[in-house]
């Protein structure tokens, strides 16, 4: 089995729930013809270089996936003759994909999502308890003034020529 990845560049006026069936029926369609779906990773609205079908920009998306060569057929197909797409481009990744490893690498993956989606919780200790001289906050000066010997404030003293500079 080999390893593909497919660029669709679809219509960005499409709304999500317009998005969303699409991509569901080229994911059964991977799945159907004994393939394995790997990832869709929508990289979402851009501009175009140029216009395409009158239109500047395109909602970007990329296919992972592995399979054979009457798959690919049967998916450039498919894209030909929907209107949604605008582009598309298939490229192979790896000519003798290993499926274990792939599989491998889509479980790690999980794991260390929900790892990160998962906070870690940690037990926490009692707040330490302060004296209350300890809670008090003393105010310094501002920076720009000085504090006399009296106690007064003072400004400080501005050098013309650093002025100047």
């Amino acid at each position: 089995m080999k390893r593909y990845e497919t660029i669709i560049i679809v219509d960005p006026d499409l709304s999500e729930e317009q998005r969303s069936p699409f991509f569901d029926r080229l994911e059964e369609l991977i799945t159907g013809n004994n393939g394995l779906w790997i990832q869709n990773d929508q990289w979402g609205s851009k501009k175009l270089a140029y216009e395409i079908k009158k239109k500047p920009r395109g909602y970007y998306t990329r296919l992972d996936y592995c399979g054979t060569g009457a798959l690919v057929d049967e998916m450039e197909r498919v894209l030909r003759i929907d209107d949604r797409v605008l582009k598309y481009m298939t490229v192979l990744l790896e000519p003798n994909a290993d499926l274990e490893k792939i599989m491998e690498q889509i479980a790690q993956a999980q794991i260390e999502a929900k790892e990160k989606a998962e906070p870690i919780v940690e037990e926490a200790s009692p707040p330490e308890e302060k004296s209350p001289s300890e809670n008090l906050v003393t105010e310094e000066p501002p920076p720009e003034s000085v504090v006399t010997s009296e106690g007064e404030n003072e400004p400080e003293p501005v050098d013309e020529e650093s002025k100047r500079e």
